[in-house]
């Protein structure tokens, strides 16, 4: 069997460099080609994050870059100030407890700003890379490599993300199993260490830098430059979700998926715990219509944890034809629940911004703006039994309405 894990992820990067009047007056002074603001709602705006778990506390300033030059300055002041004070980078500001802040007396580098002009991503469809700047959104990426037929090969499962920011954690979705996660689908950085040095690194070249700062968590050093293998782009995807009632069969089917070899499998592999009907219909997902949300009551699931195994198949539009038998052919060999298939078709770009949409249905009744709560976990398949006995079936019960997602991987990506 192939060597393989899960992600479990539950809905529940400062490089430190006390801070005087000196300190503030040397910050404004500094030479950049952006500018630094001290204007409270300004400051107010970098305080809080997505988890909003942590009360807000407002930096001493915000730098707002156009190049990775601008950035070093700044790390330089710090790391020579007599006095040292914390800069942070800020991407979209989706971190949970506060790990894009600085607390009151440091900077944070607004790296997503949209009012300041930083290097466009530049595509080279040859070489089959995107360059890109390390606070540009993925949905930015995404429209940029469209406009030459390719993208990204591995995404999150929310594309209004930095690259910078998932590159510092790992960026992980349904396509990890077979590309990795995005830090696997690096081909080179540019990073601002510590010291304020800008330095070039990749697999050839300051490899322990490149392979510190890839899922480091912002520790070893800011991302301004991502250079990003792409593939050929699809045009549609059809999109299925099927239930099953036994969590061992789930996770044979989950591990089967990951582990089949060739051109013929599917592109993306996730899946769902449902410990409440409504989750089928969860905010993520753009899957059902509203009109018509899918009832699982009649679907028998020996007690009242359901699992729902989430696979797509991408394709051109001349294989319209073919796909169907595709898929079936693939779904042969999978024990879900014979009544329990639900199946959608869209396009490759409507697939991957999915959650977004969710996103501004909930923005639109003030339902966004509100504690998130969130958990991810790596559990190794000799545990995962043991998890699913103990927190899905035990701890959680029905007490959870957030989404329980389960991203079956493989050790080698």
């Amino acid at each position: 069997m192939t060597s393989s894990f899960l992600l479990v992820t539950f809905a529940i990067c400062t490089l430190i460099i006390a801070v005087g009047p000196s300190e503030l007056l040397r910050i404004g002074a500094i030479d950049v080609d952006g500018h630094f603001t001290f204007k409270p709602s300004d400051l107010a705006s970098v305080s809080s994050d997505f988890g909003m778990l942590k009360s807000p506390e407002e930096p001493l300033a915000v730098l707002h870059p156009s190049s990775a030059e601008d950035v070093a300055r700044l790390i330089r002041t710090a790391y020579g100030s007599a006095t040292a004070f914390p800069v942070s980078a800020r991407g979209h500001g989706h971190s949970i407890n506060g790990q894009a802040s600085t607390g009151r007396n440091g900077v944070v580098v607004e790296m997503s700003h949209r009012n300041i002009r930083t290097p466009e991503p530049l595509v080279e469809p040859e070489e089959m890379y995107v360059d890109v700047w390390g606070g540009e959104l993925w949905v930015d990426v995404l429209k940029k490599t469209l406009e030459h037929g390719l993208a990204p090969k591995s995404w999150t499962d929310y594309l209004y993300l930095s690259v910078g920011g998932t590159l510092s954690n790992a960026g992980i979705s349904g396509q990890a199993f077979h590309h990795g996660p995005q830090i696997s689908n690096v081909l080179e950085l540019d990073v601002v260490t510590g010291r304020g040095e800008v330095m070039r690194c990749s697999e050839e070249e300051n490899t322990r830098l490149f392979h510190g700062v890839l899922g480091g968590l912002g520790q070893f050093g800011i991302i301004t430059r991502a250079r990003i293998s792409l593939e050929p782009a699809p045009q549609r995807v059809r999109w299925i979700r099927v239930l099953y009632s036994s969590f061992e069969v789930f996770t044979e089917d989950q591990e089967y998926l990951i582990s089949m070899h060739g051109q013929s499998k599917f592109d993306y592999v996730e899946g769902f715990v449902i410990v409440d009907e409504g989750l089928v219909n969860n905010w993520r997902s753009s899957f059902f219509s509203p009109r018509n949300p899918v009832k699982i009551s009649s679907v028998s699931s020996n007690g009242s944890v359901l699992y729902c195994l989430e696979i797509t198949k991408n394709y051109h539009e001349s294989e319209s034809d073919t796909v169907d038998q595709e898929v079936e052919i693939l779904m042969k060999k999978l024990n879900f629940i014979p009544t329990s298939v639900f199946t959608t078709d869209l396009q490759y770009v409507d697939f991957l911004d999915r959650v977004h949409k969710a996103e501004l249905k909930l923005r639109s009744k003030n339902l966004w703006e509100v504690p998130h709560p969130w958990l991810n976990l790596f559990v190794p398949k000799s545990r995962i039994s043991d998890f699913d006995k103990g927190v899905f079936k035990g701890i959680l019960g029905n007490k959870t309405s957030g989404p329980i997602l389960i991203y079956p991987m493989n050790k080698d990506k």
